[in-house]
């Protein structure tokens, strides 16, 4: 009898009708706000589909033929590619970096630990604009300001601050007993870490650099002010596409975008949930 009890679903006590006024006018005020937030997301994919070349309502015909366009233009191909290029060079410089920063953050002798954390997470605090125009004056004494060495190092600043966040958050709920016994026992410091700390906090890791990709996969300033033509990504041939031609191709374009995140979402939730399970969390 108490085991189907525990299996019936349980309803919060309310303290009187003002309890339940309040918990239901909450509960219609988040949803509310849910659909105003996506609402504009909504009301692009539909358009995605429309056969006519016009952003209006309502569609007389459906068609796939923006989504083919996507897929098979030469200058809509290119920008996949240099997207996807840039972003993913980026991640791995910027999850590089980071990891190895929040390792370094977490020794407790650390001089100067605050002033290193707000250095490292500046980039998420300074404008983008300030941070693009600073780049393309330092890049141009480089010599790499039109060239794909400089979007990757730019985007790469920009990602790093979210692999350290998410990083260090995984590393304080990490045992350093642990890394230290594999020490004792006559691993070296590279060894312990590969061996010991990186496969328990490899959720976080994996984390960051998914947010360091999304973040390099949708950045548009920094590319208008460091790439050249040949540099085109998505957001900037977007960007392009809205002053110079409206076409729909750019909505199937957004389409895109938006089923990448779903996907970044969906995969970040999985590793929320593998953590907490790691930990010995419940929801």
């Amino acid at each position: 009898m108490s085991a189907l009890a525990n299996k019936l679903p349980r309803f919060a006590p309310y303290a009187g009708w003002l309890g339940r006024l309040r918990h239901y006018g909450l509960l219609l005020f988040c949803i509310g706000a849910m659909i105003f937030l996506m609402a504009p997301v909504l009301v692009i994919i539909p358009l995605a589909f429309n056969a006519d070349p016009y952003f209006t309502y309502p569609i007389k015909a459906w068609s796939l033929k923006w989504f083919i366009e996507f897929f098979t233009d030469e200058v809509w191909q290119t920008a996949v590619k240099n997207s996807f290029i840039i972003a993913i060079l980026a991640t791995l410089i910027s999850t590089t970096l980071g990891t190895l920063a929040s390792v370094g953050l977490t020794h407790r002798n650390l001089p100067g630990r605050a002033l290193i954390t707000a250095i490292l997470v500046s980039p998420m605090i300074v404008p983008i604009v300030i941070m693009a125009v600073g780049a393309y004056f330092f890049y141009s004494t480089l010599g790499i300001a039109n060239s794909l060495t400089g979007i990757v190092l730019a985007h790469a600043v920009l990602g790093t601050p979210f692999v350290v966040i998410t990083v260090t958050a995984t590393l304080a709920g990490f045992d350093q007993a642990l890394f230290r016994a594999a020490r004792s026992l006559g691993a070296s410091p590279w060894t312990a870490f590969r061996r010991i700390t990186l496969p328990i906090i490899w959720p976080g890791v994996f984390s960051g650099a998914l947010f360091a990709f999304a973040t390099s996969f949708d950045e548009v300033v920094v590319v208008l002010f460091l790439g050249s033509v040949e540099q085109r990504t998505i957001p900037r041939q977007m960007w392009t596409g809205l002053r110079e031609q409206l076409s729909p191709t750019i909505l199937a374009a957004a389409v895109v975008l938006i089923f990448i995140s779903v996907l970044m979402l969906l995969t970040l939730e999985v590793l929320r949930r593998r953590n907490a399970k790691m930990r010995g969390l419940t929801d």
